[in-house]
C-alpha cells in the first residue's frame, strides 16, 4: 500500500499540473494568447475525461499492467514531442494525449478497494483524497516556479518524466485490483451496465459531479473576490489554506469510526462554500475557507468508497473510470458557471452559484437514493444516503 500511494503521489501530481504545463508552453514558447492556451488545456482535459470508462474498461478485460504501460508508452512519446509540435498539431496531439493518460487516480482506488478490508477502507480512501489533494496543491506551483525561472519545453519533458516514471512504477507494482473473494470474478460472465448503473450508483456519480463542481467555482471566486478587493496577489494563500485545510479534514475523517452519507458532507459543503461570498478581506476570506475546506477531502473520499461498494467486481475498473469523467466534468463546468454568475452579480454570486451546485447536486442524490431499493450494510458503511441514514 505505501509503494501504491508513494507512486500514485508521483503521477497524479504530474497529471494534475500537466494543463499548466501545456498553458505555460503555448504562452511561453510559442507566444500565443491564453485563449490558445486554454485550447489546448481543454482538448487535453476533455480527452481525459472521455477515458475514464474507456480505459477502466479495457483495464477490466486486459489487466491492470497491460493498459498502464500501454499509456505510459503514449505518454512519453506525447511530452518528449511537445516542444517540436506547432499549434495545431499540438491541439489534436492533447486530445489524444488526454484519451490515453495513465489512469493512475481509477486504479489507485480498485486497488484500494481490493487490498482493504471494509472496515478500513473509509481510512484508505481518506488517505487517498488527501493525496489528490497534496497533488493539486503541489504539482501546478510547481510548474509555474520552474516554468519562469528555466524554460517551457524543460517543464514538459520534466511533467512528461514523472508521469511516466509514476505510471511504470504503478504498472510494475501491478497491484491486485480483486480481493480474495473476487479473484474469479473476470472469468464469469460480465454484469450487464443496465444492473450496476442503477439509481444508486447514478446518484453517486451526480453528486462526485457537484462537488468537483463546486470546486472549481470556488477557485475563479477566489480570484475574482480578490481581485475586486485589490489583493489578487493573496490568492495563492488562500487557495494554499483550503488545501491544507482538506488535507487536515481527510485525516481527522479517516481516524473516526463512523462514516457520514455523501449527500450529507456535500450539502454541508454547499452550505459552507456560500457565505464565503461575505469576505472582502483576504485574511477573512481565508478563514471562513477553512470549514469548506475541512468537508472537502471527506466528500471526495465517500464517493470513491461508494463506488467501490456499488460496483460489481468485474466493471469496477468501468465504475471508477466513470467516477474520474464525472469529476473532471465537474472541474469544467465550476469555473464557466461561477464566471457565469460573477459577470451577472458580482464575485459573491460565484461562490453561492458553486454552493448551490453542491446543494443541488446532494439533493438529488438523495432523491435519487431514496428512490432505489433499501440499501445493505456495506452502502452505509460507505456513506451512501438510505433510508436509515
Amino acid at each position: 500500500m505505501a509503494s501504491l500511494m508513494g507512486s500514485s503521489l508521483l503521477a497524479r501530481t504530474a497529471i494534475t499540473a500537466n494543463a499548466t504545463a501545456l498553458i505555460m508552453f503555448v504562452v511561453l514558447a510559442l507566444d500565443l494568447s491564453y485563449a490558445a492556451a486554454g485550447g489546448v488545456a481543454a482538448a487535453l482535459t476533455a480527452g481525459v475525461a472521455l477515458s475514464g470508462p474507456l480505459l477502466g474498461r479495457l483495464i477490466d478485460w486486459r489487466g491492470l499492467r497491460t493498459v498502464v504501460l500501454t499509456t505510459v508508452a503514449a505518454q512519453a512519446v506525447f511530452w518528449l514531442s511537445v516542444p517540436l509540435m506547432s499549434y495545431s498539431v499540438l491541439l489534436v496531439a492533447a486530445l489524444a494525449a488526454g484519451l490515453l493518460m495513465v489512469p493512475a487516480q481509477s486504479v489507485t482506488r480498485q486497488a484500494i478497494a481490493a487490498m482493504t478490508t471494509v472496515p478500513q477502507r473509509r481510512a484508505a480512501f481518506a488517505l487517498e483524497a488527501v493525496q489528490g489533494e497534496l497533488s493539486y496543491l503541489v504539482g501546478p506551483a510547481v510548474v509555474i516556479l520552474f516554468a519562469a525561472n528555466t524554460s517551457p519545453e524543460a517543464v514538459a519533458w520534466g511533467v512528461g518524466a514523472a508521469i511516466a516514471v509514476g505510471g511504470a512504477w504503478i504498472g510494475l507494482l501491478n497491484p491486485p485490483l480483486r480481493t480474495a473473494d473476487e479473484a474469479d470474478a473476470d472469468t464469469g460472465p460480465r454484469p450487464p451496465r443496465r444492473e450496476w448503473l442503477n439509481l444508486r450508483m447514478i446518484a453517486v456519480l451526480t453528486m462526485a459531479v457537484g462537488v468537483t463542481t463546486l470546486l472549481g467555482g470556488i477557485d475563479l471566486a477566489v480570484i475574482a473576490t480578490l481581485e475586486e478587493a485589490g489583493q489578487v496577489s493573496r490568492a495563492a494563500l488562500v487557495v494554499a489554506v483550503l488545501g491544507i485545510a482538506s488535507v487536515t479534514g481527510g485525516l481527522i475523517y479517516g481516524s473516526q469510526a463512523r462514516s457520514l452519507p455523501t449527500w450529507l458532507l456535500l450539502g454541508l459543503l454547499g452550505l459552507a462554500t456560500i457565505p464565503l461570498g461575505l469576505a472582502a478581506d483576504w485574511r477573512w476570506l481565508a478563514a471562513a475557507a477553512v470549514i469548506a475546506g475541512l468537508l472537502t477531502a471527506p466528500t471526495l473520499s465517500t464517493v470513491a468508497d461508494a463506488v467501490s461498494a456499488l460496483a460489481p467486481a468485474p466493471v469496477r475498473g468501468e465504475a471508477t473510470g466513470l467516477q474520474s469523467s464525472a469529476q473532471s466534468a465537474g472541474l469544467a463546468l465550476g469555473a464557466p458557471l461561477a464566471g457565469f454568475a460573477i459577470d451577472l452579480t458580482a464575485p459573491a454570486g460565484g461562490f453561492a452559484a458553486a454552493g448551490i451546485a453542491g446543494l443541488a447536486a446532494a439533493a438529488v442524490g438523495l432523491l435519487l437514493t431514496r428512490r432505489s431499493p433499501a440499501a445493505t450494510p456495506s452502502d452505509d458503511s460507505v456513506g451512501v444516503a438510505a433510508e436509515g441514514d
